[in-house]
This record gives structure tokens, sequence and C-alpha cells, in this order.
């Protein structure tokens, strides 16, 4: 594999399972040199991505912390602003749970942004000062098809964090820019992950591979891929861009 990370050192958020496991994989094979893995509840998958990546003769350490409270933020923060990364991966995110507007409470609102949003825009702020001393650097975000099709039942909040995301990733990237930092995102439509296997049932999964043209689900390494060239070379002119990742379920 290109080896074009070699001395990058990476932050990624969420990265126990899922799209930010894959995604720390992916980059440690791509040559990055020391990699902060973000978790809160799944340490034992953490451990065993940190594993891999050791095997990779890359520099792994460990972060926990509930990014859904501001106390879990600011441990973060710290964290990263510490660490000075060259790349950041703002993944972590989630549904929390379903509920519908006459049951939504405003813990649960609060909860649903500050994972989804609050944690992105600060973490990169966070992020930044080490990049601008650098003169570069790379921030990618974590969208979701939600964004554009408003998610699926009892998923409001979370679609509109995630469309903010992308607000914010446009927002961001027009600041910093001329600071040599690229800001993208990707959305993943329906991936086959934990995230669907806890809130979506397979009657559902199916009717959406029936409705994708590809006639599949998404996997956790098809996102890490795209990842990982907006953190390359060849993506190096493109700026505040949401790449759709959904086998042509959305097509813009």
């Amino acid at each position: 594999m290109n080896q074009e990370l070699t001395g990058k050192s990476v932050v990624v958020t969420g990265a126990s399972r899922g799209i930010g496991a894959a995604t720390a994989l992916t980059l440690a094979r791509a040559g990055a040199s020391k990699i902060l893995l973000h978790y809160n509840s799944n340490a034992e998958g953490v451990h065993q991505i940190a594993h891999g990546i050791r095997a990779l003769d890359s520099q792994v350490e460990l972060c926990q912390a509930d990014l859904a409270s501001s106390e879990g933020i600011q441990i973060l923060c710290r964290e990263v602003a510490q660490f000075r990364p060259d790349i950041l991966i703002n993944n972590a995110g989630h549904l929390v749970q379903r509920a519908k507007l006459a049951e939504y409470t405003e813990d649960l609102f609060d909860r649903v942004s500050n994972l989804n949003v609050k944690s992105v825009y600060l973490v990169t702020q966070a992020a930044a000062p080490a990049m601008i001393e650098r003169g570069g650097g790379v921030v990618v975000n974590l969208s979701s098809i939600a964004a554009r099709n408003g998610g699926g039942a009892g998923a409001t909040i979370y679609a509109a964090a995630k469309a903010a995301v992308s607000a914010m990733t446009k927002g961001l990237a027009r600041e910093l820019a001329p600071a040599g930092i690229r800001v993208n995102a990707v959305s993943p439509g329906t991936v086959d992950n934990d995230f669907h296997a806890k809130y979506s049932t397979r009657e559902i999964l199916n009717n959406v591979v029936a409705q994708t043209p590809s006639g599949t689900l998404g996997t956790n390494e098809e996102v890490a891929d795209v990842i990982l060239f907006l953190c390359t070379s060849p993506s190096r002119y493109i700026h505040g861009q949401t790449i759709e990742i959904n086998g042509g379920m959305y097509m813009v």
C-alpha cells in the first residue's frame, strides 16, 4: 500500500468499532506513524484495534471520553491539543436512540447534539493550532445520508445533526484553507456494521438493498478507503466537500 502517510500523526474518534476502527487500520497501513484512538465504552474493541495497529509498526495512544457530554468533549480536546495531529478524523457519532417528536426529551436532544455536532467543532478547534503551525493538515468529518433524506423513524435530530456536520465542513474549509488545512467530509449510506445491527432490523436492511442501485450495503472498509483518499495528495485540491458513499442510493 502507498506509504504516503509515513511520519504523520492521526486522531480517530469513535475508533473502537465500525468505520472508525476500519479507518484507523487503513491509515496505519498507509504509514501513519502515531495514532490516537478515541473510544467511549468499547474497551475490548479499541484494544483489539490498537493491537492490530501496533502490528503494523505504528504507535498507539488511547483516550476514553463520552462525547455526548461536555465533560467528555473537554477531556478529548485536551488530549488532542497535546497530541498535535497532522490528520483528524471526526468519526464519533451515534443515533443514541430512536425517538419520535412526542417522546423526545431535552436531555436526549443535548446528547445527540453534543456527540454529533459539538464534539466535531471543538475537537477540530483543539487540533487546528498544531496544523496551522506546521502549515498544513487534514480534517475529515463523518456526515450521513440521513443529512440528505431526514433519516428514518425517530432519527430526525440525528439527521439534523449530520446536516450540521456537512454545513460545518464547508465553513471550516473556507476558514482553514488559507492555512493549508483541508477540511472535507464523507457521507455513508447504510453500512453493514454494528450501528445498523443495533438500530435497524433485517427487514429494513433488505428493503434498503432492494432500493440501492448497486444491490449491496456498504462496508466499513469502503468508507475508510475514501477517507484515506481525502488524507492523501490525490485529493489535494478538494476542499469543503461531502462525498456521498451509498451505492447510488442517493444521487446528487
